[in-house]
Parts: structure tokens; sequence; C-alpha cells
């Protein structure tokens, strides 16, 4: 019989050999991303002549972020301030850059943006979204596009998907606790989230990549792209794009029983509006009302923004207090888009963007001015750009100069291309990395779905997606005034 000790001195051992082990793949990740850095310097520092020495530098840094981005647990926003920092002291860009950056519309946009979400959460209005849909809802499959429903409006009102899924994960455990069934847990995991991503396109804050892109776009040539106009293109895309793959979800992950299975009959009866509720759902009407009408009155987004978010923590008229206001924001987000904005603008000033984007898009001298042939390697790059940078937010901080570049280049409306290439990159639903909202749903529960049915997904969502953008452009894009 083994003794206690025995048995002790073995569990020692085998924590010892465990540790050793982690330590060993600890190391080997850290040396391969060092010497991957270093060869990356070194290549950077032999560059041609026609980059300058700023030049140099704002690619240094990027790819630092990059490298930590991809390879390390570093928070993102930590180690884009760090590539930023690394920037400012070799002396490629003045202080200026970072402190510039956080002082951007755009910050303020997603400040007040959360605020706003954060009320949305504390006074019931998800809980009681989730309770409607379980009442109207007669099977599994009219309850999945009731769902879909509504999921889409989201993109108005949280500008962040991983905010969206935030939002929805008490009414995923409600949804899923009507019908216990692994199947259904999993179509309802993989439909919440792509959902979130596909309706990302429908309107201007539907993801800070818009935001970013659009700040480039006026900051590059001097354009801009309005709340109704980007509504105006971007509300086919994502309506159309998220039935469709609820569509697909619904045939390919539940079969025909669990598809038609009843759910018990709810009551429809709903308690009254809180005050609270109904100053919440005032403001939002308000705001979205501003949002529209901004061409008119002329206040910004983010003004606009701010004013809702205050007035919803106004002392004895708003719905929550300041401080809970702030403790809703997502202060990792803001800074990364801060920093995120400053090494866009440092790639830009330095002219490594410009420089970067001729190698990249060397195809298009090839092209002659075709329309057609123009429309899909815009598409293309973009909708498989999930593929090489995880990141939503870095694949506009890094594409969208190169693709503005090269509509200058080649004499195309910069305001479609951005739209366009914006709608390519939205479409991140291949491997779970690609966004924290598959992360989140990935997660959730132990039935949830597997890296394999996500792509069997994106194989049945991508060409279709893709086909859609093709008929959107050259019908109703073009009716209302979108053409390269």
């Amino acid at each position: 019989m083994i003794s206690r000790v025995e048995l002790s001195r073995k569990a020692r051992r085998r924590e010892r050999r465990k540790a050793a082990r982690f330590q060993w793949r600890i190391g080997r990740k850290a040396l391969s991303i060092s010497a991957t850095f270093l060869l990356a310097t070194a290549a950077i520092l032999f560059l041609p002549s026609e980059l300058t020495y700023e030049g140099r530098i704002s690619l240094l840094g990027f790819l630092a972020a990059t490298v930590l981005w991809t390879a390390t647990s570093l928070p993102a926003s930590y180690s884009a301030l760090l590539a930023v920092m690394l920037i400012i002291l070799l002396n490629g860009q003045s202080a200026d850059l970072l402190f510039s950056s956080l002082s951007s519309e755009v910050v303020w946009l997603i400040l007040g943006a959360f605020v706003i979400g954060g009320a949305m959460e504390k006074t019931g209005i998800a809980s009681r979204l989730a309770d409607s849909l379980l009442a109207q809802a007669k099977t599994t499959k009219s309850l999945l596009w009731l769902l879909t429903t509504a999921i889409l409006p989201l993109s108005i009102f949280v500008p962040s998907t991983s905010g969206r899924a935030a939002v929805m994960l008490p009414v995923y455990r409600a949804v899923t606790a009507s019908v216990p069934d692994s199947r259904f847990k999993k179509a309802v995991a993989l439909l919440i989230p792509t959902v979130i991503l596909l309706s990302t396109t429908s309107t201007l804050i539907g993801a800070a990549s818009h935001l970013i892109g659009v700040e480039l776009l006026r900051s590059m040539t001097g354009e801009e792209i309005t709340f109704l106009q980007w509504m105006l293109w971007g509300l086919p895309v994502g309506i159309l794009s998220s039935y469709l793959a609820c569509a697909v979800i619904l045939w390919s992950f539940l079969p025909k029983d669990i598809r038609g299975h009843r759910l018990p009959v709810r009551s429809r009866e709903t308690p009254p509006f809180s005050r609270e509720e109904k100053m919440t759902a005032g403001v939002l009407a308000v705001t979205m009302l501003l949002w529209l009408s901004e061409p008119l009155h002329g206040l910004e987004l983010a003004l606009v923004t701010m004013l809702s978010a205050l007035v919803l923590c106004f002392p004895s008229l708003g719905v929550m207090k300041w401080k809970e206001g702030l403790e809703s924001v997502s202060w990792n987000l803001i800074v990364f888009v801060g920093a995120a904005l400053a090494l866009g603008n440092s790639l830009i000033d330095s002219g490594a963007a410009e420089w970067l984007s001729h190698k990249v898009f060397a195809v298009q001298n090839h092209i002659d001015g075709s329309e057609w042939l123009t429309l899909i390697l815009l598409i293309l790059l973009s909708v498989t750009s999930h593929l090489y940078i995880t990141s939503h937010t870095t694949r506009a901080m890094v594409l969208v100069p190169a693709f503005l570049y090269m509509a200058g280049d080649m004499g195309l409306n910069p305001a479609a291309v951005l739209f366009i290439a914006t709608a390519g990159m939205n479409f991140c639903l291949t491997f779970p990395v690609s966004s924290k909202a598959l992360l989140i749903y990935q997660e959730i529960d132990p039935d949830s779905f597997r890296p394999s049915d996500l792509l069997q997904i994106s194989g049945k969502v991508g060409v279709s997606y893709i086909l859609l953008i093709i008929m959107l452009y050259y019908t109703y894009w073009q009716w209302t005034g979108l053409q390269l």
C-alpha cells in the first residue's frame, strides 16, 4: 500500500514537471517573439532610402504593437501605449502625438455611448427585451428569428461589439433556459455574436473602427460620412447579412424536430414601464433624432452623445449617478482607441502609410481602371483581412490609410472606398480570436460552439456576404449616391 508521504512526493514531482513545462513554453514563446521583432527591426533599418527616419520609427512602433497584440497576453491598450511611447522616445514623433489623440471626437463619442449603454442595462430594458421575445415566440425557429431582430438595433446604441455581447448575456441565459437542449444552446451561442458582428455595418457607431476610419478620412481627404449617410448605406448590409446568417445557423445546426419544437405559452402581460425606463427610452429617442439630423443642426455626434449621457446622470432627474455611468465605461477600449489613433496618425504623418500602401496595392497597376476589378480587389482584401490582422480596430488603423491612398492614386471616391472596405472588414467569423464577442460566447457554456462550427458558418456566410456587397453596389448603393 502506498503511503501518504509517497503520494505527496509524487504530487510534488508532478507539480515541478508541470511548472518546468510551463516555464519552457513561456520561454520559447518569449524567444520567438524577440527573434521576430529583432529580425523585423533589422529589415526596417535597411528599408529603401525614400522612407524617412520618422517613417521607419513609425513602422517599428506599429510592428511592436502588432507583435504584442498577437503573441502576448498583455492588454491591447497597454501594448498600444507602449508602441506610442517607443515612437516618441525614439524621436519618431513629438509627445503631442499621444495627447492630441486622446482629445479626438471619437474618444468622447465612445465614452458617452458607454454611459448610455450602462443606463440601458441598469434600468432593465435588456431584461424586458428577453421577456418580450420569449412571450412572442411559438417555436424555437421563430425565437431565433426574433432574437436576430432584437439584436439589430443594439448597433445604434452600443458602440462596441464586445459591449453588445455583454448586454446580450442575460438574454442568452433566459432564452437557452427555455429549451434544455445542447444543440439549441450551440445555435444560440453562434447566432448572438454572429449577428452582433454582421450588424456592425448598420450604423456609424456600430464599432470603434468605423469612427477611426471616418476620422482618418476627414484628416487625409477633408471629406466625411455623416451618421445618416452611413445608416442609409449600411442598414441593408446589416439587416440582410444578419437574417442570412440566422437561416444558415437554423438549417445547419438544428434538426427539424428542434426547429419545430413548441415553446410553452407565456403571459404577454408586461409590467408597466418605470420612470427610469421611460426616461432612458426618451433620451435614446432624442439622441437618435439628433444623430440623424446632424446636417441640419450642425452638432457633432460626440457632443450630442455626451449631452445625452449627462442628462441620464443628472442629479435627481437621471436614472443613475455619474459615478455609476463612468463605471459602465470600458476604459481599456477608450485608451486603446486613443493609442490606435496615435499609431495611425504617426504612420500617416511620417509617410509610412503611403509607402506601405504602394507596396501592398502594387497589384492595382494591373487593373487598368476597371471598376469591376477594383471592386473585387477591395472586397477580397477587406473581407480576408481578419485572417492576418485579428484586432478589428487594428485592421482599420492599418488598412484604411492604405485604401485611401489607393483611392487617391486611382482617382476613386475616397468615401466610397472607405465604406466598402469597412463593410468588408466587419466580416470576421472565421476564428474565435477574430472578435471578443466570439470569445465571450465560445466560453459561456460547455455546450457552446467549437472552432470547427465557426469555420462552417464562415464558409457558408462568407461567399454570400461578398455577393451581397457586389449586388448592393450595382443596385441600391449607386441609386443612393455611393459609387467608386
